[in-house]
């Protein structure tokens, strides 16, 4: 696929300088893009790279457009002008294509039009499919699952029964959605199972990364909203709730009946304890662990800065010896105070 500059500026609402005839066929970085890619510039560290390119265009600030001489499509924004780009000249091919002859479709199934079933796909009783959904191959649909139009599985993905999944999203292979929340009661030492009898409701425009799990509730459901993108390996446990347009990076898991906000970003492998209440703009860095309700909006952190591994030992063996050095410290404080009382 490819569009003329003029094209591309007008799809982007983005100023235009240089030559809009200019055909361009893909997106690529400053450093190796050639005439038929546009590129970008929206860190100021590869700004040396802005006069070495060979790109045919390049997607610029306002500020970063002052002297540059060449093709150049100016908005306020640059990336969010190359995630656009890349959008319009995409070639990531279709999950599926038709109705494979080895899929196995329950006769009680309702397909809407124009759906893609891949090789080896199961659709069992009572599922509902909208129009131009596309199944990859492998995919597993279980009883009773909803699945709305224009969303997309990728390979090998597990739908449980009853699960319910929104417009246009997008689920990257190996995701398992509806499995049993992990939830036990203890009878003597012995480990007894709850049956989970609630499902997991997704909304529109949701993105699932591959080998992500989301348990089904044990009696509410568990809930992503509008909008949410979760990475790969994240592990949503039973009864959780997610808020519209919340981002969680890979291996972050968040237990059991947690309620997370609206448009928070949890950086990777973070970790949410269960049962608590997250507000809505909470950011995390990586590694963070969340251990009490968040109430106020703002960035979190809880994992040491990076240093060297002799410095990180010493530091452990003194970490170990902080209760004692805090009890000789309190002692030291009582003794002065007691001298001062018999000074006066």
């Amino acid at each position: 696929m490819s569009m003329t500059l003029a094209q591309l500026a007008g799809a982007l609402d983005a100023r235009l300088q240089g030559n809009d005839d200019t055909l361009i066929e893909g997106v690529a970085t400053l450093e190796q893009a050639q005439k038929q890619h546009v590129a970008f510039l929206a860190n100021s560290k590869y700004r040396s790279q802005l006069e070495q390119t060979q790109a045919g265009a390049v997607i610029l600030s306002e500020a970063d457009a002052e002297g540059f001489e060449g093709n150049a499509l100016i908005m306020a924004n640059p990336y969010l002008g190359y995630a656009m780009v890349a959008r319009l000249l995409d070639s990531t091919p279709a999950a599926a294509s038709g109705i494979h002859p080895s899929a196995q479709v329950d006769p009680s199934a309702e397909l809407g039009s124009n759906v893609s079933l891949g090789a080896n796909v199961v659709v069992e009783a009572g599922v509902v499919i909208g129009d131009d959904v596309q199944v990859g191959p492998g995919c597993v649909i279980g009883p009773d699952v909803q699945i709305g139009s224009q969303t997309r599985l990728w390979a090998n993905v597990t739908l449980y029964h009853g699960v319910r999944i929104g417009r246009e999203c997008i689920i990257h292979a190996g995701a398992v959605i509806g499995s049993d929340g992990f939830g036990y009661a203890n009878d003597k030492g012995q480990w007894i199972k709850i049956p989970q009898l609630g499902s997991v409701v997704i909304a529109d425009k949701v993105e699932i990364g591959a080998n992500t799990c989301i348990d089904r509730g044990a009696l509410d459901d568990t809930r992503i909203e509008e909008g949410v993108i979760l990475d790969n390996m994240v592990q949503i446990a039973h009864n959780v709730q997610i808020g519209a347009h919340t981002a969680i990076a890979g291996a972050t898991v968040v237990a059991g009946s947690t309620k997370v906000g609206k448009h928070c970003i949890f950086g990777g492998n973070s970790a949410i304890a269960g049962h608590l209440e997250i507000c809505d703009g909470t950011l995390l860095s990586g590694l963070t662990g969340v251990t009490g309700n968040i109430k106020t909006p703002g960035q979190y952190a809880s994992p040491p800065p990076l240093q060297d591994a002799k410095t990180w030992r010493k530091n452990s063996v003194r970490m170990r010896q902080l209760d004692d050095m805090y009890r000789r410290l309190r002692a030291l404080e009582k003794q002065l105070a007691e001298q001062a009382g018999d000074e006066k």
